[in-house]
């Protein structure tokens, strides 16, 4: 492979091509300006911010090259530099998503060339504006490097890597997610997202998308190996689609570019944002969902916010049992429980291979509202398209509670809050059973076509009593607590709703 053809790969750009509209960048949950010390004693800024490329081509949000040329932002001078997956500088992940206070979570981590590194882990939260804080450092561990992934059909694991740190959760640490920050020596930089989890009964029990996430991993994205739900490449280094992309993936592997999948951002705004109000929250991902780890009779309501599209048959059963029992649910993104997947075991433990098989081969589609009732019977509306332009969200039923003290008029147009991907009603789906049921946007966009399309934001009231949210659009949590796309008019539509369903008011 030649170094024009390397180099369209080095930026771990997530070559998937499914972008953020929201430029999340490649640290989206660290605001604050803090230092670290190297080891020859000069100081270091933690967040390095990448500069205008020289010669032509143009990156992707934060600095990030996309494939096709786009050559790699150089970092500023002197400061940490983002690994990526052609060299592999360092990359890792954890031998768990989501783990209790009291255990240990296993890192597997890979460094080239082999020399010492640390690992420094932040929880994500408001913290005066910071986005996370510094929660505890890793001795200095000697890396190695790991033995190449192995692969089988397209499905790419790292469930062999030898064991480099395991961490031992006290049992004070704070529930929340945590990022393990992991660099070399030299001053390369790459991510581990994890969560800390119990069953201790709150208000609210946040659900992180750690399947959506997986199936858009296209780790190591090197022009040859890696694989996603939606990509893998030919013998020549050429981006292939659905049509030779995996069917299974392993969570066994590092996430592509940063080492932070694919829209975790969303998820963070929320996180910041509810923790600066204070909402009692407790944490989830969605394989604690499929597994049944989840007792909805603990909280008043679950909240699904980010980007949640890959549901296994046994999630949606949990999401219905919670609704039929009197759990509210809250989903702040788009096209959610669009395909239907399956979990199996891995040499590594259970629920660690994921596979969607969508529309190829013999048998039936993979999509939900092809194989089972549709997902509007749980959402209340269900994907519409992608957005390829943001366009405004246009409030209706302005008199409705959620809209209260918004400052929204009937008709009145919140900028850009439709973006990335889109839900409407279809009306000749059916609905889910309610005693009460409103659309609180009604809001016209272009598709790629140019053809008129409309997103809608849907709220009903189950016999149970329970509250089901569909906000629509993915630009939904963004507007909670992203900078530069911040909406008071949705942060408190969003705490309208929450009060509501923890009865604050």
């Amino acid at each position: 492979m030649g170094m024009d053809q390397i180099r369209r790969w080095e930026s771990g750009a997530l070559a998937h091509a499914v972008s953020d509209p929201f430029g999340q960048g490649p640290l989206p949950w660290l605001r604050g300006s803090e230092h670290y010390f190297d080891d020859t004693g000069q100081i270091i800024p933690w967040y390095v911010h990448p500069v205008p490329e020289r010669g032509g081509g143009g990156g992707g949000a934060g600095g990030r090259g996309r494939a096709g040329g786009a050559r790699i932002p150089a970092p500023r001078s002197g400061g940490p530099r983002t690994a990526d997956d052609v060299h592999l500088q360092i990359k890792g992940f954890a031998s768990n998503s989501a783990v209790a206070p009291g255990e240990a979570i296993d890192f597997r981590i890979t460094v080239d060339p082999p020399q010492q590194f640390g690992v420094d882990v932040y929880r994500i939260g408001h913290y005066a504006g910071d986005g996370a804080s510094k929660i505890t450092t890793s001795p200095r561990l000697s890396g190695i490097v790991q033995p190449a992934p192995l692969t089988v059909d397209r499905t790419v694991s790292c469930h062999h890597w030898w064991l480099s740190w395991r961490l031992q959760i006290p049992s004070y640490w704070s529930l929340g997610a945590y990022v393990a920050v992991l660099t070399t020596a030299d001053g390369y930089r790459s991510h581990i997202p994890f969560l800390v989890r119990d069953t201790h009964p709150a208000d609210l029990l946040l659900v992180l998308p750690d399947i959506t996430w997986q199936a858009y991993n296209l780790y190591p994205e090197d022009g040859r190996t890696g694989a996603s739900l939606y990509h893998a490449w030919d013998e020549h280094g050429r981006l292939l689609g659905e049509e030779g992309a995996a069917t299974t993936v392993s969570f066994d592997r590092p996430f592509a570019g940063a080492g932070l999948p694919l829209h975790v951002g969303h998820a963070y705004d929320f996180i910041r944002w509810a923790e600066r109000y204070g909402y009692d929250l407790a944490y989830a991902d969605t394989r604690d969902l499929h597994a049944g780890r989840v007792d909805p009779s603990r909280y008043r309501g679950l909240v699904f916010p980010g980007h949640d599209e890959y549901w296994s048959p046994a999630m949606r059963r949990s999401a219905e049992l919670a609704r039929d029992s009197g759990t509210s649910l809250v989903f702040l993104s788009a096209n959610t429980m669009y395909w239907q997947v399956e979990l199996a075991p891995s040499p590594a433990g259970p629920d660690h291979l994921l596979t969607c098989r969508k529309r190829r081969g013999p048998g039936r589609s993979a999509l939900w509202r092809d194989v089972s009732p549709a997902e509007q019977q749980v959402l209340g509306i269900q994907y519409a398209g992608r957005v390829p332009e943001p366009a405004p969200m246009v409030v209706r039923n302005a008199d409705h509670w959620l809209w209260d003290a918004t400052g929204a008029g009937e008709g009145d147009e919140l900028p850009g809050l439709v973006a990335g991907e889109a839900d409407r009603y279809y009306p000749r789906t059916a609905l889910p059973e309610h005693t009460r049921r409103i659309l609180l946007a009604h809001s016209p966009y272009l598709d790629g076509e140019g053809n008129k399309r409309h997103q809608e934001t849907s709220l009903y009231r189950a016999p149970s009593g329970a509250l089901v949210f569909a906000a629509g659009t993915f630009a939904w949590s963004p507007a909670l607590d992203r900078p530069g796309h911040t909406d008071a008019r949705i942060q408190r539509a969003t705490a309208n709703l929450l009060d509501r369903i923890c009865k604050r008011c």
